[in-house]
Formats: structure tokens, C-alpha cells, sequence
């Protein structure tokens, strides 16, 4: 089908991460990252993406609004829910029409919250600004008019550009083939400009993506074909080549594929992926998935980009599984706004990690915490320790509620001293894997204190948003962004 679409390609403007906005002047967001980590207020409001879809409740999907402030006589509480207009879209991943890559253009607003429907293909544009405690649905792009001007299908990652353009990575085609996989470029009116790759320079695979403009770099990521991923996970799609393992190498803001890293064994499934902070840095991560690796990317001497493993979770021999081994499937990840500590959740295993890398090379733990997971005191499934005993974890219950699923997203506050947790992977995912628990009980968001001196991670007992008891059913909950912009929002120039 998308062998038949005209597509349009259109080169962003100039703007695009070369540097052409005046940092004297003040537009969204912060001028540098510590600047945002020093002088950013504490969050008040949290915006987070609820599921409907494959729950069984025959209800649009919503973006609910999460009071943050300790001070408030709603905190912890969902005080605003905007439904989208269809049943069925999948809303996953969202992102800002301005952030700090703006921030030297003046006339620039963060107003708008981009919001990509994964299974749909629509994409919903939200007005924060007007009332950031009840936000309003301003715009739909349908996805026919992505997929007649693009061929593109299955939105995922969205992010702003310092030109005022939006790109939005795209999984697939309409069809679910990964071979139509690219990215979406909408304008500052959010109209369909079209693609913004140079023609035969699609990635093999689509997911995630982060740009480095004074690298001229954009790295991409690689989860697998929207036809396999959409109905659940088989481990024989990852054998037929229907999952990735690359990393892709785009000049920025040209467009054109530089170069592909094959990741091998040690890398499949790679999901989030995130430069350094600071735009001088020429280094990042992304995190494996299935081989639960945080593989960290860098520029060798010759200019062209290298790979090594940074961070490696053993898998965990365990009893009444589907599998003799389980691995932690490392699905998110974040890192301080100082590039001093990296965040990571295993979502099977149940537990979050802090590592300190002040050396990218050489992350050492810090802290770690258990807030879920299949391997949790109560559940079915245990794993065996080296001297052959069944064993599970202690996970606390907060104000009553036994913790269901595994964190999956996580954000972490400006100041890096509060990391704020989901536990919905993607509804099909859910089901499959944590059953009736996490997709008929809803999900829950909580909050995790941080020691940023000398390291480690505690639960925060009076913080507990159970999305279980929403008025139209129990909700998944995935990403979340605050209004003002967060660790995994905004990229500096």
C-alpha cells in the first residue's frame, strides 16, 4: 500500500539544531541543562498518557492531569481527564511543539503537547497553556493525511525542532511493515510537511530517537515491525528478523543515514535512546530491551560512531515461567539534567537503578529499589539463586495497595531529587505478560526520592495515584511530562 503513496519530503529549515537562534534572547525552556536543573521550580502538575484501548473498556483513551504539589488538597490525585475522540488510537509517547531547543527565539511558546496515537496513527495536539490544570484538544492530524502525503503509519516519538517544526518517528507503514518505517515532519501550524529523511534513507526499523546538533548527529532506534509488536511479543519474531538490534546515524539536519551499528546479540530490542545532556558531549545510551544491555554510543577518533556494553542485567533463572530464564527488559531509561546519574527500570524483573556515571565508560550502581515485577513475594514465579534456592522479592505496599505490574516509565524531576513512575508498557504487552493484575486492576503512578550526594533510591510512602479507580475503569498509564519540560523532552542546541 505505501508502495502506491506519493510521498512529499521536505527539508527542514535552516533552524534545525544549526544554531541560528540568539541564546540573549529568552523563548521556551532553559538556556543550558544545569541552568534547568539549578533554577527550574519543582513540578506541580504532571501530564500522564491513559489507556482504554485493549482493556476491554469500550472507551477513548485520555490524558489525565496529576496534581504534584505536597502543599495541595489534591495531591497525588488526578484532578483533569481530556479524552481523545476514537477508541482504538494507543496514545504511548508525547512530546512539546517548543522546548529548550527554542529557547533563544522569543516569539516561541511551549503551549501545545504533541501526543502520537501508536495503533491509530492519528496524532493529537493538546493546549496546555490556556489552563494548564484542564488542557483542551486544539488539533487531530488524521492519519490519512499522514498516510496519503507520507506512507507513514504507527507515530511514536515526537520532539520539537529549533525551526518550530515538529518530528514525530513512525514504526511503520500503514500496513505494519517496518520497511515503511521513517519520520514525520509537521510544521509549526501541525499540517503535514511530509518526510523528513532523504528519500532510500529510511532506518531498517523505527522507535525512538534524540538529536545532538553540534554533532550534526541524530541517533534512532530500533524496536520491531508494528505487524509483530501489535498482537504480542513472540520470541520467534525476533528469530525471523522482525525486531531490531541497530542504532541509525543521521546527519543533522540533512536527513541522510550515515551509517547503521548493528548492536548484535548483546543488543535487540533497542528502545529509548538519549544523548548526554550537555550538547557538547559526544555520547549517550540506549537501552536493550530483550538482552537488558545499556549500550553506550560515542564518536571515535576517525569521526564515525562506535558502541560498546555499559551496563549489563543478568537474566534470572527462574521456576513457573514461560521461560527457564527471565530477563529484566530494560524499557526506560532517564539521566540527570548534571549527566551524573542515569536512571533505568526493569520491568519484568521489578526493580529501578541508579548509576552514577560521571565516567560514561564505567557506570557504577548507586541505588536500586523494587516496586513490582513478576517476581515479587506472593506471585506464582520465583527465581533460583546460585545455590539453588527459590527466592523472591520484598516489595512494600503503599498506603494499602499491593504494587501491580513493573515500573516502566519513569521521569525524573528537574532538580533530579524525585523520579515519578508508571507501570504500562503497551496494552497487548501488558495483558501477555502481567495478565487481569495490571490490564483489569489499572495501573498506578509513584513517586521515588532520590539521594543525589552520595546515591540511592527510596519509595515515597505518602504518594499513590491509582489509575484502577478512574470513573470509566481501570486505565493504563505510560508517559508523563510536565508542563514546564522535563529530562526526556527537551534537548539543547
Amino acid at each position: 500500500m505505501a508502495g502506491e503513496v506519493a510521498v512529499e519530503v521536505v527539508a527542514p529549515a535552516p533552524a534545525n539544531g544549526a544554531g541560528a537562534c540568539c541564546h540573549a534572547a529568552k523563548g521556551p525552556g532553559y538556556a543550558t541543562p544545569l541552568e534547568a536543573m539549578e533554577k527550574g521550580p519543582r513540578e506541580k502538575l504532571i501530564y500522564v498518557t491513559c489507556v482504554y484501548n485493549g482493556t476491554g473498556i469500550n472507551k477513548p483513551d485520555f490524558l489525565a492531569t496529576v496534581d504534584l504539589d505536597p502543599a495541595s488538597p489534591t495531591y497525588s490525585q488526578v484532578i483533569h481527564r481530556l479524552p481523545v475522540t476514537h477508541i482504538g488510537d494507543e496514545l504511548h509517547h508525547s512530546g512539546w511543539n517548543s522546548c529548550s531547543s527554542c529557547h533563544g527565539d522569543p516569539s516561541a511558546k511551549r503551549r501545545y503537547l504533541i501526543l502520537p496515537s501508536l495503533l491509530s496513527g492519528r496524532v493529537y495536539v493538546v493546549d496546555t497553556a490556556t489552563d494548564p490544570r484542564a488542557p483542551s484538544l486544539h488539533k487531530v492530524v488524521e492519519a490519512e493525511d499522514i498516510a496519503e502525503k507520507t506512507g507513514l503509519g504507527f507515530p511514536h516519538t515526537s520532539h520539537c525542532l529549533a525551526s518550530g517544526e515538529i518530528m514525530i518517528s513512525c514504526l511503520g507503514d500503514t500496513e505494519g511493515n517496518a520497511s515503511g518505517n521513517g519520520f514525520l515532519l509537521l510544521d509549526s501550524e501541525f499540517n503535514v510537511k511530509g518526510r523528513w529523511e532523504k528519500p532510500g534513507h529510511s532506518p531498517l526499523f523505527g522507535y525512538d530517537y534524540w538529536y545532538q546538533p553540534r554533532h550534526k548527529t541524530m541517533i534512532s532506534s530500533s524496536w520491531g515491525a508494528p505487524a509483530a509488536f501489535r498482537s504480542g511479543f513472540d520470541l520467534q519474531h525476533v528469530q525471523d528478523g522482525l525486531y531490531g538490534r541497530h542504532l541509525h546515524v543521521y546527519d543533522w539536519p540533512s536527513g541522510e543515514l550515515k551509517q547503521t551499528l548493528d548492536l548484535g546479540e548483546t543488543g535487540l530490542l533497542p528502545l529509548e535512546v538519549r544523548f548526554l545532556h550537555d550538547p557538547s558531549k559526544d555520547t549517550g545510551y540506549v537501552g536493550c530491551a530483550l538482552t537488558s544491555n545499556m549500550v553506550r554510543f560515542f564518536k571515535a577518533a576517525d569521526g564515525s560512531w562506535s558502541h560498546e556494553v555499559a551496563i549489563s542485567i543478568k537474566p534470572l533463572k527462574v521456576h513457573n515461567w514461560i521461560l527457564p530464564e527471565m530477563p529484566g527488559l530494560i524499557t526506560d531509561f532517564v539521566l540527570s539534567l548534571d549527566d551524573r546519574y542515569l536512571y533505568l527500570v526493569n520491568w519484568l524483573h521489578g526493580d529501578i537503578r541508579q548509576y552514577n556515571i560521571e565516567d560514561p565508560a564505567k557506570p557504577v550502581l548507586a541505588g536500586q529499589v523494587w516496586v513490582g515485577g513478576l517476581l515479587q513475594k506472593g506471585s506464582d514465579v520465583v527465581y533460583v539463586t546460585d545455590d539453588d534456592k527459590e527466592e523472591q522479592y520484598n516489595v512494600p505496599q503503599i498506603k494499602g495497595h499491593r504494587l501491580r505490574g513493573g515500573p516502566q516509565m519513569i521521569q525524573l524531576s528537574l532538580d533530579g531529587k524525585r523520579i515519578y513512575v508508571t507501570n504500562s508498557l503497551f496494552s497487548r504487552w501488558d495483558e501477555q505478560f502481567y495478565g487481569p493484575d495490571l490490564v483489569k486492576k489499572g495501573s498506578h503512578m509513584l513517586q521515588i526520592d532520590v539521594d543525589t550526594e552520595e546515591g540511592g533510591l527510596t519509595v515515597n510512602p505518602n504518594f499513590f495515584v491509582d489509575f484502577g479507580t478512574e470513573p470509566d475503569g481501570p486505565a493504563l498509564a505510560h508517559e508523563m511530562r510536565y508542563p514546564g519540560g522535563d529530562c526526556t523532552s527537551d534537548i539543547w542546541i
